[in-house]
């Protein structure tokens, strides 16, 4: 290699060797600016003439037998992920950017004297460069390109990481275009998120569902119960909130008469991060007029496991770490308070008394939430004692009223909501209503919210007098699922959320 040098445990080069390096690479690049003194786009060309992608040819020539030549001349580019000058032949190993590789081999016979020393003199590893010539595979089998000609396309001035070692969690998100580079997973997830937001669409548009954009920018938030972030609008001279949920406003394209809509966007919160929570994170909500939570809980999981297939090609799925996983087959449905008094040994009602639950919770040592409701003392209880018992995919259902603000009466059931949460590996992967389309019911819910936020509940959802007036007009029986995009490739791969997200927030 041109620039090999040691490196600290995770693979990224000594600073004092980047600073020595940089230093070669600049004197470098002002020989290229001076070779080009009467080009346009100084030490780099503004285009090159490729013919063929490494992939393509890859495709086409892979199974080629050792010592072989096709005939056929292509111009390709790619970055130098690996260089060896012996002499009269130099070696270089092109990747692509869905790391497909093809070997450029530079000879004096081909080239000349004068390029075949510059190439030995200019190429670093991480340049990208440009070679033009005949494709064959060499006598040991490798499929390359026998130059003719080559060109720098664009100098490295910074070393890459060791190509064959491993980044450290942390250098991967920091600097998501060396893990891009370096690592078959990191470019393995963004295309299977790809797959994944592709398959949600056209499993939409098979049951007739329009896709929209909503606003991020609000005068109010609300549609969960999260803290918002602020920021200040100078042209209006107000506070506006960074949406936490596009709910209200799909509602009210539902109320418009578009009776099946859904929406892939950006959500943030205000809150925490950790191993499953993100304050910037990817979101599909959809909404269905004359439907109920059953009919978004079966096309919930119609989603979830076309996505499956489209990335893994079987709604069984292989984690990174290697484990198998089973997304197939029909879910299991448990009821919240059903588990919970199975699990807690205990029966628990819609009834339940405050103060009772604090007591048991207390003596379990399950942590109080602040401003305990009945509700919020139920979700803590369940998640204790039952959460962690989950494998298989299930939907929970029947959730409290008191922190389904959002939600319709059970039809069946006193005191609960029709509400379900889907949880796989452990995590809550989305959730669905019957949607509360009654603006009476609605407007005395957000009164208590009001009430939870008077008390000092940050999460608490203010009355939103617009998303009522649009209920009055009339909004038809609907469900509603929301699921974190996210957190669908974390089922899929088994990585963590930081994994999934192309460029995570960090300090």
């Amino acid at each position: 290699m041109t620039d090999a040098s040691a490196a600290p445990a995770d693979n990224t080069p000594a600073e004092d060797d980047v600073f020595e390096q940089k230093a070669v690479r600049l004197a470098k690049r002002e020989r290229l600016i001076a070779a080009r003194a009467d080009a346009a786009g100084g030490a780099f060309p503004v285009a090159v003439p490729v013919t063929h992608r490494i992939p393509e040819l890859r495709a086409q020539y892979g199974e080629l037998e050792p010592d072989t030549a096709t005939g056929v001349i292509a111009g390709v580019a790619g970055r130098v992920v690996f260089s060896r000058n012996t002499g009269k032949l130099c070696f270089a190993t092109l990747q692509a950017g869905d790391g497909s590789r093809i070997q450029a081999m530079i000879s004096l016979a081909n080239v000349g004297e004068e390029s075949l020393q510059e190439w030995k003199e200019l190429v670093d590893l991480g340049d990208h460069v440009f070679v033009e010539g005949e494709v064959i595979s060499s006598r040991r089998g490798e499929l390359s390109i026998m130059a003719t000609s080559w060109q720098i396309a664009a100098k490295a001035i910074l070393p890459l990481p060791n190509v064959y070692g491993d980044l450290s969690e942390e250098s991967r998100v920091r600097s998501r275009y060396l893990d891009l580079i370096v690592r078959e997973q990191a470019r393995t997830t963004v295309r299977a998120r790809a797959a994944v937001n592709a398959s949600l669409r056209a499993t939409f548009a098979e049951h007739d569902y329009l896709e929209v954009e909503t606003p991020m920018l609000q005068v109010q938030h609300g549609g969960a119960s999260a803290r918002p972030f602020v920021t200040h609008s100078n042209a209006f001279d107000t506070e506006l909130y960074l949406r936490i949920a596009p709910e209200l406003y799909l509602k009210r394209a539902v109320v418009g008469g578009l009776e099946r809509v859904f929406e892939i966007n950006r959500n943030f919160r205000n809150e925490g991060a950790d191993s499953t929570h993100s304050p910037e994170f990817a979101m599909l909500e959809s909404y269905q007029a004359y439907g109920d939570y059953n009919q978004m809980a079966a096309l919930t999981q119609e989603l979830v496991q076309n996505a499956a297939i489209a990335v893994a090609g079987s709604t069984t799925v292989t984690w990174a770490d290697g484990t198998e996983y089973d997304l197939g087959g029909e879910w299991d449905r448990i009821s919240m308070y059903d588990s919970l008094s199975a699990a807690a040994g205990r029966t628990f009602t819609p009834n339940d008394a405050v103060e009772d639950l604090i007591a048991f919770a207390e003596a379990n040592e399950v942590e109080i939430p602040a401003q305990a409701t009945h509700g919020k003392l139920i979700e803590e209880l369940w998640e204790h004692f039952v959460k962690g018992d989950l494998v298989r995919p299930t939907f929970v259902m029947d959730f409290p009223v008191d922190t389904s603000p959002l939600v319709r009466e059970h039809r069946s059931i006193a005191g609960v909501v029709e509400k379900w949460d889907l949880y796989i590996r452990g995590f809550e992967l989305a959730t669905g209503y019957s949607e509360l389309v009654d603006p009476v019911i609605q407007r005395e819910r957000f009164v208590e919210q009001a009430k939870l936020a008077a008390r000092g509940d940050v999460e608490a959802m203010p009355v939103d007098e617009e998303f009522l007036r649009a209920l009055e007009h009339g909004m038809p029986p609907s469900g509603g699922m929301g699921m974190g995009i996210d957190r669908l490739l974390m089922a899929i791969t088994g990585l963590g959320i930081r994994e999934t997200i192309l460029f995570p927030l960090v300090k």
